[in-house]
Parts: structure tokens; sequence; C-alpha cells
């Protein structure tokens, strides 16, 4: 078996790496607008807990759709960061590189807030596993925080405070916006775990 964890640098996918320290990462650069933010997050965690990392970049910004991409939010949006079909993309894009790398497994950072989201459901994962488990290479799709909430993985997974403030959460840019949901959540997680962000540990 070999793991792969596709790390977005923000808080769900940092605490899942310090809590089950897979073979190996993959961040993407999709066209999000926070890209290089995120890929810094990541590549820093990767250092601190020696699992290689690996950068995909591909520019589809022109198929999003909301804060990420910079612009207002399609019709169907459940909320003003909705980027159509992104987790399907993110599996995908994912999957075809970690191939190569002999990956039997690819997990997600899915928390259970995130079934919000059609694609962030235990179905949909079940789903998309299902689908890459008919072709080549067999891989499973498996989220393993997706009963818990943020919360309670940064307490699961013991990452201390000063780690996790390395996370990027912001929607909109490199620098954290402090309106939009994911800077929202950042700081609410925070808060319910009780660290400090002006004192991390």
């Amino acid at each position: 078996m070999k793991v792969a964890l596709l790390l977005s640098g923000g808080m769900d996918s940092l605490s899942l790496a310090w809590w089950k320290r897979p073979d190996l990462a993959f961040t993407l650069n999709y066209g999000q607008l926070a890209a290089q933010a995120e890929i810094a997050a990541s590549r820093a965690i990767c250092e601190r807990l020696k699992i290689p990392h690996q950068v995909v970049e591909i520019d589809c910004r022109d198929l999003g759709s909301g804060d990420m991409a910079g612009r207002n939010a399609d019709g169907l949006a459940p909320a003003s960061d909705w980027w159509p079909y992104r987790n399907q993309m993110l599996v995908t894009l994912a999957a075809m590189k970690a191939i190569s790398y002999g990956v039997t497994h690819l997990w997600l950072g899915t928390v259970k807030s995130d079934a919000f989201h059609r694609d962030g459901s235990s179905e949909f994962m079940s789903a998309i596993s299902h689908l890459l488990s008919l072709q080549e290479g067999g891989m499973v799709v498996e989220a393993p925080a997706i009963e818990l909430s943020t919360a309670e993985l940064v307490r699961v997974s013991g990452i201390p405070s000063g780690f996790l403030a390395w996370a990027h959460s912001c929607h909109k840019a490199d620098v954290p916006c402090g309106n939009c949901r994911g800077c929202n959540k950042y700081f609410e997680v925070f808060e319910e775990v009780g660290y400090d962000l002006d004192r991390p540990g």
C-alpha cells in the first residue's frame, strides 16, 4: 500500500498530514487565486514531516466560478466559494500524477462540514473511489477525517498551533483577506480549539 495525500495547504489537509503521515503529497495549482500561498503552506509542512511533495500545475480557472476563481459564483452555487465539479477535477488530476508513483490510496482532507457541498459527502467519496477502482491501477480514494469536524481533526491530529498557523485558508488571495468563508473558518477553528494565534505553540 502506498498512500498519497491531496494537500491543499488548508487546516484540514495540514492536520491530516500531521496525523497520518502519508508516503507523499500532491498540491495542485489549478488556477485558484491563492495557489502560491497554498503551495508554500503545503511545502512547509512536508519539509517539517519529511514527506516528499509534488506540485502539479494546470490552469483550469476558465472553468471555475466563485471566490477561488475571482468571479461571481454560478447560478446553482450554494455558497460564494462554489467551483463546479472541483473535487472531481482535483481527484482526477492528482490520480493522473499519483499513478506514476505507484500510489494505491489517495487521501483527501475532507471533513464533516464539507458535506455542505455534494462533492464533500460520503456518497461522493464512495462514488469517486469506485470510479477510480474500475480503471488501471485500481486506486482507492479515502477521506480519513470525514466523520470529524475541523476542530476535532485538529485535536486528534495533535498538530501544534504553530504548525497549524501555517495553513492558508483564504479563497481570494495569497494574503488572507479576512472576510471570506475560508478566512472565517480559520479564525473560528483557532478559537474553538483554544489555540492562541498571538502565541503559537
